[in-house]
């Protein structure tokens, strides 16, 4: 029996390369094709857009942040996309400035104490749950075919298939964090308020 797995970047952006009827290739940095290339280039453009709204399985909550010595400066990992102060620590007013926290009470980027955040991050592609990948893979294909046949048939199509799996996305993430309508509906409006839905998500 043949066995399911998630999509994997390489069947992403063969799916890219189809929609402007490209044929596939079997690795982006031997291929010699400059189309797949690109693809790869907006499929990972999309996926930090997507990613840096914040989602549950990309939020880490209670991070505890402590000063590097001897400079005392708070460092982000690369990854970080979005970082604010979380629990003991909600009333520190912190920014982001390159990969360092800054106060922007005492203006400054030297602290004294540790400080809880709460952090979101990017991941990598295989590290993505597969309800994330079919939308980032979906709005990224529409994003690449726009811009390089720009087909409006073909783009009605795709918003079509981008909004039907922007749905499933916010469900699982529903789901995953324990939202139930009935009894926790102000979750689920903080959920959708959270990664920004309306009608129809949609990456432009």
């Amino acid at each position: 029996m043949e066995v399911i797995t998630p999509t994997t970047e390489l069947e992403a952006i063969n799916e890219m390369l189809r929609s402007i009827g490209e044929s596939p290739v079997n690795s982006v940095e031997n291929s010699g094709v400059v189309d797949a290339v690109t693809a790869r280039q907006t499929l990972r453009s999309v996926s930090r857009r997507v990613q840096q709204k914040g989602w549950k399985w990309n939020t880490d909550e209670g991070e505890v942040l402590s000063p590097s010595i001897p400079d005392g400066f708070l460092y982000l990992p690369v990854n970080c996309l979005r970082v604010d102060t979380s629990g003991p620590s909600a009333g520190i007013d912190v920014v982001q400035r390159g990969n360092r926290l800054y106060d922007r009470m005492d203006r400054t980027y030297v602290f004294k104490d540790p400080v809880t955040v709460t952090m979101v991050v990017g991941l990598k592609w295989d590290e993505l749950p597969e309800p994330a990948r079919q939308y980032i893979f979906l709005a990224a294909a529409r994003q690449f075919q726009e811009n390089t046949v720009g087909s409006e048939t073909l783009s009605t199509f795709n918003r079509r298939d981008e909004a039907m799996a922007w749905a499933a996305l916010v469900e699982a993430e529903a789901e995953n964090a324990d939202y139930n309508i009935l009894s926790d509906s102000w979750g689920v409006a903080r959920v959708l308020k959270r990664t920004g839905t309306t009608v129809v998500g949609v990456i432009e």
